[in-house]
């Protein structure tokens, strides 16, 4: 019995996922932003594919994703077995639920155990599991359907993941959550900007740990984080993310020296005091959770409500990990903030602008991401020199009103051209209907295909008449059909708006 209804979003995923299936794919990525609910998904199919008698394995690399794993598939009536450290097992269960690395200890490494049999294998994060170990574990299942659900399936250098999926099914984009109230807007504050200059990087082309750490572990830069905390942030319930131990220990400590309950939280954490420290912090007895990568994926406070990042990184799947833990909505939560010490929102963007996921391995996403923004000529980030919010695309701070751009002064953009954007109305004010959407979308497709444009361009426009991304199922495939001289109209308007401004 389905206990928990899905949100429409969340169906149209699934039946997105399925339609990859039967085009034949076996090997397939799922990716949905953080919050948007994978777990209540791949719950879902677990459910549908135990009605089959199909035999179901998910994989998870962190204890808590298994322990919410288990809880979501119960509450779907399903039975879980659990392989993982510490556990009983219970082979007669409906579906196993697999810790990573204790299955590759016992099955794999030791051969104390077989591997479980499985039709179906769901690899939560599955943007880890490029691993070699994680690897071996997918591989012996060659005739499974393997279903990777990932925010942000990209490697850690930021290239695709074709090497082991060959589908890529997008759900909806962060913005579009945002606007749903699925999610909660996040507001920005940079009140400090490392030095990074001269910093070695790792061989997945982001910054070496031991450079980072001793550029951002001083007492300075430490006692930033807690001034500008307890001028923007006193209130909320708060996850910061270090360099390392020392680095998050020390800033740990600066928040008890200021009387605020602050806890560290590491890899090597004993897990009952791991247990302990998460529950104090979902109750508000703890407000600041000090940690190293811990939280950067599996962390479910849905009261979290402000992200300070102390750890500078070039990897656009890493940031939109850590950003997203505390998108989630919760009462009384109108949004969320992230005081940004390390650089990363202007390294990396808005966590809920466009990124052009791909499975492609030989390019990274941040490169995509870049040559897209040069061709859509995006506005810069512009920083209030008052209270340092981020923003673009206005002349006036949205939270304190500060006037950063005199009005005879042109808005910082990328050397062109700034489109509005507004929410599709029909002629008597009415909402678009979903036909009118569909026909929009394939006269776009239509035109692009005629004068050579890629389909981000397609995408684009769509959001410029719309509002929003195209990703919805009812959407997303449709075929290009002749465009009617209403949408050659519009788009010669648009061209004719961007000729007006370049003049002015």
């Amino acid at each position: 019995m389905n206990l928990h209804p899905l949100r429409p979003y969340q169906s149209d995923t699934i039946n997105n996922l399925r339609e990859s299936m039967k085009a034949g794919f076996r090997r397939i990525v799922l990716q949905l932003p953080t919050g948007g609910g994978k777990t209540r998904i791949a719950a879902e199919v677990i459910r549908m594919a135990n009605e089959k008698r199909n035999r179901t394995l998910f994989l998870a690399p962190r204890r808590e994703l298994i322990t919410q794993a288990c809880s979501a598939l119960v509450r779907q009536g399903l039975r879980p077995g659990v392989i993982m450290a510490g556990e009983p097992r219970d082979l007669g269960a409906d579906v196993q639920v697999a810790s990573f690395d204790t299955l590759h200890a016992r099955a794999i490494r030791s051969h104390r155990m077989a591997m479980p049999e499985a039709d179906l294998v769901i690899v939560d994060e599955a943007h880890l599991s490029i691993a070699e170990s994680r690897k071996t574990i997918i591989a012996h299942y060659g005739d499974a359907r393997i279903v990777g659900l990932t925010a942000t399936p990209a490697r850690g250098d930021g290239r695709g993941l074709g090497e082991i999926y060959e589908d890529l099914v997008l759900g909806p984009s962060v913005a579009h959550l945002v606007d749903e109230g699925y999610l909660v807007p996040l507001r920005y504050f940079a009140p400090t900007a490392p030095d990074l200059a001269h910093l070695r990087m790792n061989r997945d082309g982001d910054y070496a740990e031991t450079g980072l750490a001793k550029r951002m572990d001083t007492p300075q830069l430490v006692g930033d984080i807690v001034e500008n905390w307890l001028r923007l942030a006193r209130s909320r319930l708060t996850v910061v993310f270090c360099v390392n131990c020392a680095h998050s220990r020390h800033v740990c400590e600066s928040f008890l020296a200021q009387g605020i309950r602050a806890e560290h939280l590491d890899g090597e954490t004993p897990t009952a005091e791991r247990k302990a420290i998460l529950a104090r912090v979902a109750k508000g007895e703890t407000q600041v959770l000090c940690n190293v990568f811990v939280a950067s994926y599996g962390l479910d406070i849905p009261a979290l409500d402000c992200a300070v990042l102390a750890r500078p990184t070039k990897n656009i799947a890493l940031y939109l990990q850590t950003v997203g833990r505390v998108m989630r909505t919760s009462d009384g939560k109108n949004d969320a903030l992230v005081i940004d010490h390390a650089g990363a929102v202007k390294e990396n963007g808005f966590a809920d602008e466009y990124v052009p996921w791909s499975l492609d391995g030989n390019e990274k996403v941040k490169d995509r991401k870049d040559r897209l923004a040069k061709e859509r000529k995006e506005p810069k980030e512009i920083e209030c020199r008052q209270c340092h919010t981020l923003f673009k695309a206005r002349r006036d701070c949205p939270n304190c009103g500060c006037v950063i751009v005199p009005p005879s002064k042109a808005i910082p953009i990328h050397e062109a051209e700034l489109e509005e954007i507004k929410r599709a109305q029909s002629k008597d004010n009415r909402e678009a209907t979903w036909p009118e959407k569909q026909q929009f979308m394939a006269g776009l497709r239509a035109y692009a295909n005629e004068h050579g444009y890629a389909d981000g361009w397609v995408a684009h426009k769509y959001r410029n008449r719309f509002g929003c991304w195209p990703n919805d199922s009812r959407v997303k495939h449709v075929p290009p059909q002749q465009y009617s001289d209403e949408l050659r109209r519009w788009l010669i308007s648009q061209q004719i708006r961007y000729a007006h401004r370049r003049a002015a």
